[in-house]
C-alpha cells in the first residue's frame, strides 16, 4: 500500500491524532518535515493521499517550499489522490487551487464553536447527527472557498471553517489537537496574542484553554475520525 503523506511546517505543528488514527488502522505513512528541510515529491503518484498540518506562517508568505506544496496539491487533486488540510492546511489547500487567503476580521484562538452546515455534502463527511461541536483554533487568516467546492462548516468569528471537493476536504479549525499539543501551543500565547485576550471574545487565556481539556479532546478526536473515516475512504491505494 501506498503511503500517506503528512507534511510538517513546523516542529510544534505534527499530526497528533491524525497520526494516532491511522495507526490504530494500520494505514501506513510518513512524515515530511518541512521544517527540517525534507523534501517535497514533485508529484503524488507514489502517495495514497497528501495531509497538509498548520503552521504560523502565511501561505500569501515568500517561503521557497511553498510553490512546490503548492504544485504538489495541484497534481493530488488532478491525480485523484485525496488531500486534507488542517489550518494552514486548508489555507495551502485553498491557494493552490485559486482561491485567495486573506486576513480574518479577528484572532480565532481557544474553543469555539462549529456549525455543521445543514446540506448533503456536509452530512457525507460529518453525519447527519451532529448540528455543531466545539473545536480548537488558533488562526488570524481564512481562506475563501475553491471553484466547486462547498462550505460544510462554519463559526461565528470565521464563516469558512471548512470545505468539501470531491474526496479533498480543507479545514480552517484544528481537529487534530491532544492534550500535550493544546499545553505546548499555549506556551506560545503570551509572545503571540497576550494583549488580544481579555478585549477580543474570539481569543482565550491559556487557563480557558485547559479547563475541561481531556474532555474536550476526546469529543473532538471523536468529531475528527468522522472527517478522517470518509477520507481514507478515497485514498489511491
Amino acid at each position: 500500500m501506498k503511503p500517506v503523506a503528512i507534511f510538517r511546517y513546523t516542529a510544534t505543528e505534527g499530526p497528533a491524532y491524525f497520526a494516532t488514527y491511522l495507526e490504530s488502522r494500520k494505514i501506513p505513512y510518513q512524515l515530511v518535515r518541512v521544517d527540517a528541510g525534507d523534501l517535497i515529491p514533485a508529484d503524488a503518484s507514489a502517495l495514497a493521499g497528501v495531509v497538509c498540518m498548520g503552521g504560523p506562517m502565511s501561505v500569501n508568505d515568500d517561503l521557497p517550499w511553498i510553490p512546490p506544496m503548492l504544485g504538489l496539491i495541484r497534481d493530488a487533486v488532478k491525480r485523484d489522490v485525496p488531500v486534507l488540510g488542517h489550518c494552514l492546511g486548508g489555507q495551502l489547500m485553498a491557494k493552490a487551487l485559486d482561491a485567495p487567503v486573506t486576513r480574518n476580521a479577528v484572532k480565532e484562538i481557544g474553543w469555539g464553536k462549529i456549525e455543521v452546515l445543514k446540506e448533503p455534502v456536509a452530512q457525507q463527511w460529518l453525519g447527519t447527527d451532529l448540528p455543531s461541536f466545539l473545536s480548537f483554533h488558533w488562526h488570524g487568516e481564512t481562506f475563501a472557498l475553491p471553484e466547486g467546492a462547498t462550505r460544510v462548516m462554519s463559526s461565528a468569528w470565521c464563516p469558512n471553517q471548512a470545505f468539501a471537493l470531491g474526496k479533498h476536504f480543507g479545514m480552517q479549525c484544528h481537529v487534530e489537537m491532544t492534550e500535550d499539543l493544546i499545553r505546548t501551543w499555549c506556551k506560545d500565547w503570551e509572545k503571540e496574542v497576550e494583549a488580544l485576550a481579555g478585549r477580543m471574545a474570539s481569543v482565550q487565556t491559556p487557563a480557558e484553554m485547559e479547563q475541561g481539556i481531556s474532555e474536550k479532546v476526546r469529543a473532538l478526536n471523536a468529531v475528527a475520525a468522522r472527517i478522517y473515516d470518509r477520507w481514507i475512504t478515497g485514498l489511491a491505494l
